[in-house]
């Protein structure tokens, strides 16, 4: 049986934390391959303007370009409503027969207990913390626990930074940063 990591969000844009988390996640849990599940409504988001889908999975599939063990998989896009991740996991689960390894950093970790159908949830899949400045990984939800370098990065800070004309070269593949100037986002 395969054991797939999971990392879901809405990678406006996609950056080097992503790509950190997951390589750091791969390698400590010995993962056959991580999954990067690009979001289409994030139910904590519902409010938010986030870039178009087509765009986002083409940031996406520039960031993983030469990273074999690294793909996309376009579930929650082919939904409509808000992205839960119990929908989620429960239609992975009818279609695969590998191990899921939910990835999620400490401050989701925080809100696990408001996560839509939780108890639930947790019988389906593993979920695999990392650190962030400012959170813990304690939770009285099994956590599997995983130690990555603190790269305290988000997609807003990077946005901001775009807007404000700042430097990203070693926030976002060299790649993405050509794209997302020459279609003008975030500014």
């Amino acid at each position: 049986m395969k054991k797939i990591g999971l990392l879901g969000g809405t990678f406006d844009p996609p950056h080097n934390g992503h790509l950190l988390i997951a390589y750091e996640v791969y390698e400590s849990l010995s993962l056959d391959e991580v999954w990067f599940i690009p979001t289409k409504i994030p139910p904590h988001k519902t409010n938010k303007q986030v870039t178009k889908v087509g765009q986002r999975i083409d940031m996406l599939k520039l960031t993983l370009e030469g990273h074999s063990c690294f793909s996309i998989n376009t579930i929650e896009l082919e939904r409509e409503g808000p992205s839960y991740t119990y929908d989620t996991i429960s239609l992975l689960k009818k279609t695969y027969n590998h191990d899921f390894y939910f990835i999620i950093g400490g401050d989701m970790i925080e809100y696990l207990p408001k996560w839509y159908k939780i108890d639930e949830l947790i019988q389906l899949v593993s979920f695999v913390g990392v650190c962030r400045i400012g959170y813990s990984t304690e939770s009285s939800y099994p956590i599997i626990p995983v130690s990555t370098p603190l790269f305290d990065i988000s997609s807003s800070f990077i946005r901001e930074r775009i807007k404000k004309k700042g430097n990203t070269e070693l926030l976002i593949p060299p790649n993405v940063k050509n794209y997302i100037e020459e279609n003008g986002l975030y500014e």
